[in-house]
């Protein structure tokens, strides 16, 4: 049975990724008030659409980073614009592929950091090299991290280092604080990606 405590962020979690789903994956949207609002599907031009000079994105391992990255994170053909700490200041814009796949990637380790092996890197998590690949790889890892929630009792929201995600607080805070931490990963970064879908839409020819 779900913690009554889990049970508003789990609900939020779910929403929030049908929420961005439809965004990206169309052919309608919730607009929020509960009307069907129709949507392109993302193309891979809108995709790797660079809205500033010197975006941070993902790009064919061959081609090498973009500027001020000095490597490309994940596995396979495709790999997303990084630098070791400290990031260059100011950080860079970031495109929506970019956005995408960070948010796929976190979801997917933590998940498995959670309720699987927890032995995967961002180097063993394959990054999209296509909009259809990267939304499907996006509802991948929003069910892997929904799993491992369902998984998780009262006891389990209260213990320390319940997930062992390397790249953030995870093995310092209770789970149910890393919860709340996800969900608003989500939601800043799926509306960042809203306004570029918008962007987007309205640049000039």
């Amino acid at each position: 049975m779900t913690p009554s405590r889990l049970v508003p962020l789990l609900e939020q979690f779910e929403r929030a990724c049908e929420r961005l789903t439809g965004r990206t994956a169309g052919p309608v949207m919730d607009s929020g008030d509960g009307s069907r609002t129709p949507v392109s599907r993302l193309t891979d031009e809108e995709y790797f659409w660079e809205p500033v000079p010197g975006c941070w994105s993902v790009r064919r391992r061959a081609d090498g980073p973009g500027p001020h990255a000095t490597l490309l994170t994940g596995a396979g053909d495709w790999g997303r614009d990084a630098a070791p700490h400290p990031h260059p200041s100011p950080p860079p814009f970031t495109t929506l592929a970019w956005r995408l796949s960070h948010l796929s990637e976190m979801l997917f380790l933590r998940a498995d950091h959670t309720a699987g092996t927890h032995a995967l890197t961002r180097d063993d998590y394959r990054v999209s090299g296509s909009a259809s690949e990267a939304v499907a790889a996006f509802e991948a890892g929003a069910t892997a991290w929904r799993n491992a929630l369902l998984r998780a009792d009262d006891a389990a929201l209260d213990t320390v280092g319940r997930c062992t995600y390397p790249h953030g607080s995870d093995e310092e805070d209770p789970f149910i604080d890393i919860v709340w931490w996800v969900n608003q990963e989500v939601l800043h970064h799926g509306a960042e990606i809203a306004l570029l879908r918008d962007l987007y839409r309205a640049r000039q020819p």
